[in-house]
């Protein structure tokens, strides 16, 4: 997994991630959207047109924002 997206898009609604996507691994959980690591390819796209700046590249995520990996995982682990 390369990019995460924190609870700062807790509740987000411009979905801008989403038209920027070239591989459409963003969807969206019951409170936000999280990046599916299996299909991801790297690009960064997300995290340039994030209006709320919650994406990180996951070597610089900060230590506040760690579950948000833990969700991601678990969302698509089914």
């Amino acid at each position: 997994m390369a990019f995460v997206i924190t609870e700062l898009c807790r509740d987000e609604k411009a979905a801008v991630c989403l038209d920027v996507c070239p591989v459409n691994c963003i969807v969206m959980t019951d409170t936000q959207y999280v990046i599916n690591p299996e299909i991801c390819i790297d690009c960064g796209a997300c995290e340039l047109v994030c209006p709320v700046e919650a994406i990180f590249f996951e070597d610089e995520l900060p230590p506040e924002y760690n579950s948000a990996t833990q969700l991601a995982l678990n969302h698509f682990r089914n």
